[in-house]
């Protein structure tokens, strides 16, 4: 039986058990999957413990930090600089980011268009890589910060430019933003999530003007972003969908496994009745 697992500081809350078990018994797979709690000192101890699994995967704190323990790094790891999956390839740990993949296998399978216009609210931790695939992607990309995160913000442009020469990127405060018509709006900040779930990062007028909303929140399932967007009729999903996808990206690493989109919707619904 091949063994898996996910590291992090606090796991008491995750789902990723439920959602790799049902991944595994789709494909018939015998398989287990845990968690496993590390500090950052525990990280070093561990880690010839974790090179007796066939793979694991990372989370927070330790997305960073675990690449200096890898044999390779996957382009993926490169280009958004953290790893949240590992592969075993007999001794050797090769790392890859897969989170990206959750964001696109999401936006794609609700049909929205990520090579038009983009409007993505926020640009620390996800939404800097969200803002990177969305460029590379084709998007016209306009991102919504805070004046007091302009200078962040300004570093993923740079790292835009990098990766995506010739992109189309522009910032905006919530003020500066003025009624464009967008394909897809993406909310990559925590407003709408709990405590504070009455909360929603956008005007209702920004939401009428998207034809497509995504919203990295999955607690609450439905936020009031995505409440919205569908009392509009819009296509609206929610970062369930992402977690799910990313975590089958990395059945596709350890055992080349592919999964119909229907089989994954049925996977979403049925986690998502744990929340």
């Amino acid at each position: 039986m091949k063994r898996y697992t996910l590291i992090g500081g606090k796991l008491g809350h995750s789902l990723s058990p439920q959602i790799h078990e049902r991944l595994f018994k789709l494909r018939g797979r015998e398989a287990s999957y845990g968690l496993t709690e590390l500090s950052d000192d525990e990280l070093t101890l561990n880690i010839g413990k974790l090179r007796e699994l066939d793979g694991f995967n990372v989370t927070i704190p330790h997305k960073l930090r675990v690449m200096y323990f890898m044999s390779e790094l996957d382009r993926s790891a490169e280009l958004y600089g953290a790893v949240n999956c590992v592969a075993n390839r007999e001794g050797r740990l090769i790392g890859y980011n897969t989170d990206c993949d959750g964001f696109l296998e999401s936006v794609d399978a609700m049909g929205a268009k990520l090579s038009g216009k983009v409007l993505l609210i926020g640009c620390g931790g996800v939404g800097r890589m969200i803002a990177i695939a969305s460029a590379l992607r084709g998007a016209e990309l306009t991102v919504q910060i805070l004046e007091s995160d302009r200078d962040l913000a300004l570093s993923v442009v740079s790292e835009i430019e990098k990766h995506a020469p010739g992109a189309k990127v522009r910032l905006v405060t919530s003020e500066e933003e003025h009624g464009e018509h967008y394909d897809l709006l993406v909310n990559a900040t925590p407003v709408g999530m709990f405590p504070k779930a009455d909360a929603c990062p956008v005007s209702a007028d920004i939401i009428g003007r998207s034809d497509a909303v995504f919203d990295v929140i999955y607690n609450p399932l439905e936020t009031q972003l995505i409440k919205q967007a569908r009392a509009l009729g819009k296509p609206a999903e929610n970062g369930m969908a992402m977690l799910v996808w990313q975590a089958v990206s990395a059945h596709r690493i350890w055992d080349g496994d592919e999964y119909t989109r229907e089989e994954i919707r049925g996977v979403i619904d049925e986690v998502s009745k744990l929340i």
